[in-house]
């Protein structure tokens, strides 16, 4: 009797660890595509910024990255400083040239959130972006260049998985700006190419208010 409890003891525990890896083999993938608290990322890819002072006004844009700068435009020398206008015209004090906005791209590790979102057709992604970055506060003029952009590299896949970053990005990427902006809105996308739609719970936005000197930045990054 003895031998025999102890196969089905043995028995059993085989059959509890079988169970356990197929859990876990199941699990992984879903959270990995879903219930992932953040994903890691090395580019951030085009954020612009725009600046709309209510008058003519002399503004310095800081920088304070959690990375490495890659590239920008105009150049960046410990911040931009520009004339600004208020239908968003830069003068850039460096060069004297005329600028739409200030562009910069880096590199870094960073852990983003795709706790919620959306899961769109390739084919919708047009569609899908100018409604949502609308409802997020980006005019035309901002969410048609966004569009311009992204829309490439994304339309060609089956799905995205997308999420509009908050905290972790602009932790990662500070700005300093002087004078300090009545309102600023910071919308960063980042996506997921899927070949199958996934479920995620959907994200929403607080309305958000142009008031006074303002500062808009857009930009985005994909997670292959």
């Amino acid at each position: 009797m003895k031998g025999c409890n102890t196969k089905m003891k043995t028995t059993k525990m085989k059959t509890t660890c079988r169970r356990i890896m197929f859990i876990a083999l199941v699990a992984v993938p879903i959270i990995l595509l879903t219930g992932c608290p953040s994903i890691r990322n090395e580019t951030s890819a085009k954020p612009v910024i725009y600046l709309y002072p209510t008058e003519t006004t002399e503004v310095t844009v800081q920088l304070t990255f959690d990375g490495m700068l890659t590239a920008t435009y105009p150049i960046y020398d410990d911040g931009w400083k520009v004339t600004a206008y208020p239908d968003g015209t830069l003068i850039n004090h460096a060069d004297g040239n005329e600028y739409s906005y200030l562009f910069w791209e880096g590199e870094g590790s960073h852990y983003y959130d795709f706790d919620e979102g959306f899961v769109v057709k390739g084919s919708d992604t047009a569609a899908f972006l100018q409604e949502t970055l609308a409802n997020i506060g980006l005019l035309p003029r901002e969410y048609n260049e966004f569009i311009v952009y992204w829309l490439p590299q994304m339309q060609e896949n089956p799905y995205n998985l997308i999420s509009f970053q908050g905290d972790v990005y602009t932790d990662s990427a500070k700005l300093d700006i002087t004078p300090t902006p009545d309102s600023i809105l910071r919308v960063f996308m980042t996506y997921k190419p899927l070949d199958k739609p996934v479920e995620v719970p959907e994200q929403f936005f607080q309305p958000f208010d142009r008031t006074g000197f303002t500062v808009v930045e857009w930009g985005g990054s994909v997670i292959e």
